[in-house]
């Protein structure tokens, strides 16, 4: 068993090392094309391209906390946290979220509503280079994205988004290129038509985009930090497990919850069949550990309470009188 959790622990630290190429790959791509962004918004006085930039300043600091995130939360446990720093994962990945709001959301936001209020100044070739910025920037957020989905194929494909890290990566990418489509359509509206109300829309819409990815990915990562279960097929899995031991009467309680990305605590309070002795109770609940652990590898902590029913009360049972059900 120990081997087994060598092997999976140098595949999540694999694993770990493709995730941070990839978030360093997101991040040199987004601090080059927040630069870029921003000068061309000043140069063409453009509502949309200033909101791009916003967003790409965001994602470039949310990449910073992802970083942190992978760092901190393969720590191991210690006296303070005997479950270790698992949860780490999701809290940088809620900051993350909040960044993607603020910086990024509520900006674009600001930035459609002025446009709207005061308009935009017009200049043709402010715009053309505000245009070819974009374009250079679609390109390299595309070539992001497309790592990021390589490396969701290569290890087990959607499974695999339930790192937060790698799902923010790619919910930041694939926004980052639906950002850019729109501010460019909205640019080249405003061109065509004289009319700002295109590019407001589109700095209006990017903020919309933002505010709704920054929810999703923070509702995910509250579900992580306030102790989701684990998966009902797993659970269900592991119940059935239990009530398969022979030694085991019935299984009155049993509670899961993630611990990090690829750990999982498990307690369960059992009734024993009657009549075992102290040493055998323990015996039994070693066996019933291991074959846990054996099934669920991830299952880094169990605790198993354990109580042996006395013969009176086995007798006047359900499972005593053949009423136990399908189970």
């Amino acid at each position: 068993m120990a081997g087994r959790r060598r092997t999976g622990a140098g595949a999540e630290a694999a694993s770990d090392r493709r995730t941070r190429v990839t978030v360093l790959v997101a991040l040199a791509a987004n601090l080059v094309i927040a630069a870029a962004k921003a000068v061309g918004g000043l140069v063409a006085h453009s509502p949309a391209l200033l909101s791009e930039a916003a967003h790409s300043v965001a994602d470039s600091l949310n990449e910073i906390f992802l970083l942190a995130a992978l760092r901190r939360s393969r720590r191991p446990a210690d006296r303070r946290h005997p479950f270790g720093y698992g949860k780490e994962r999701f809290f940088w990945s809620l900051l993350a979220a909040v960044g993607i709001f603020v910086m990024g959301g509520c900006f674009s936001f600001f930035q459609g509503a002025e446009a709207l209020r005061n308009g935009a100044h017009e200049d043709f070739t402010g715009y053309l280079v505000g245009l070819i910025v974009l374009g250079v920037a679609l390109v390299a957020e595309g070539v992001s994205l497309l790592r990021a989905l390589h490396q969701v194929r290569r290890q087990g494909g959607g499974s695999r988004l339930r790192d937060p890290a790698l799902r923010t990566v790619v919910a930041e990418d694939g926004t980052a290129v639906l950002g850019v489509t729109l501010a460019i359509v909205g640019m080249l509206l405003h061109m065509v038509t004289g009319q700002v109300v295109w590019e407001a829309s589109a700095s209006l819409a990017i903020g919309a985009l933002l505010v709704y990815v920054a929810y999703r990915l923070g509702r995910d990562a509250r579900d992580q930090l306030i102790g989701e279960a684990a998966d009902p097929e797993l659970s269900g899995r592991i119940g059935s497990l239990l009530r398969a031991q022979p030694e085991i009467d019935s299984v009155e309680a049993l509670f899961t919850m993630k611990t990090g990305l690829d750990s999982l605590l498990v307690a369960a309070r059992i009734d024993l069949v009657p009549g075992l002795d102290s040493e055998r109770v323990e015996e039994v609940a070693m066996r019933i550990k291991r074959s846990i652990a054996r099934t669920v590898p991830e299952a880094e902590q169990i605790f198993l309470d354990v109580t042996d029913r006395p013969a009176e009360e086995a007798r006047e049972s359900p499972a005593a009188t053949g009423e136990r059900g399908g189970a």
